[in-house]
């Protein structure tokens, strides 16, 4: 039975409880983070733990621990439930009070939760070696997606649509052009040049995609933030998604039409042998 955190706590999952009138059961008035763990030890923390002070900030929400607190939890938890490779999920949210549009008082303690999952063979190459394939679907979230928000039930309704589809992921498109996959940012490759979304509050500031892009800038390749359709992503010699837990996974397929060859490319799989070389030697 895994051991979990809850409020200073470390329990059993089956004694962990969190009130009935906490305000992310209630409102999902709360931010989350999910860091992955490569060999005992976690991926981008750094980064997970800046976009989560800047979530809380966005929200008026105040950190319950600070980051040498958390890491510890983190670095805790992993080891009471003896993770090698898997997740850890942390979140936040402005605490339990009576239900109330209005936020509660300020000294309202917020509510800390984080628990793990093992997810052996989590980098493992086999993977990425098909590829995923992708439906679009209209974006119907909010407008700050910016914010690392628990209000998650769009994106899990367009998960849905694509296992209905029998596909993978779903990527968003709003005004006609692509925002993002329901749990991941979106890619494509023309010629040598990556294109992706500009950051902007229609889409999360993803901690993989920042990584990513530095590698491929010190790399030499070529990059281009901006907007792209879904009939220009069909027509692209490659696509792929970025995540925490995905890292760098390869589309080979858009509404039933073929990326390339139909078959993971080369940009991508570079992308993917860069970027776990340098977080296993960076993770903490």
């Amino acid at each position: 039975m895994r051991t979990v955190y809850v409020n200073g706590e470390y329990l059993p999952e089956d004694q962990a409880k969190v009130s009935v009138f906490d305000r992310g059961f209630l409102f999902a008035d709360g931010v989350y983070e999910v860091t992955s763990v490569l060999g005992g030890k976690l991926i981008d923390f750094a980064g997970h733990a800046a976009r989560l002070a800047r979530s809380l900030s966005e929200l008026g929400m105040k950190a319950p621990v600070d980051t040498d607190t958390l890491l510890e939890i983190h670095r805790e938890l992993i080891a009471r439930n003896g993770i090698e490779d898997g997740l850890v999920y942390l979140q936040v949210t402005r605490g339990a009070a009576d239900r109330d549009f209005l936020y509660p008082d300020a000294e309202t303690p917020p509510t800390l939760v984080l628990f793990t999952q093992a997810k052996p063979g989590l980098a493992e190459p086999d993977r990425a070696a098909k590829g995923w394939s992708v439906i679009s679907i209209p974006d119907r979230r909010w407008g700050r997606r910016d914010i690392k928000t628990v209000q998650l039930l769009y994106p899990s309704m367009g998960k849905m649509m694509a296992k209905a589809a029998g596909a993978d992921d779903a990527w968003m498109v709003e005004d006609g052009a692509v925002t993002e996959g329901t749990s991941n940012n979106a890619y494509i490759v023309k010629g040598d040049t990556i294109i992706t979304r500009h950051l902007g509050e229609e889409i999360l500031h993803g901690i993989t995609r920042a990584a990513v892009l530095r590698l491929a800038a010190e790399a030499q390749m070529k990059v281009e933030e901006r907007s792209f359709t879904i009939e220009e992503a069909q027509g692209a010699d490659e696509a792929f998604i970025t995540s925490a837990s995905s890292f760098v996974m390869p589309v080979v397929e858009i509404d039933g039409t073929p990326i390339g060859d139909g078959t993971p490319g080369p940009m991508a799989a570079r992308l993917r042998e860069i970027y776990l070389d340098e977080a296993r030697r960076k993770a903490v």
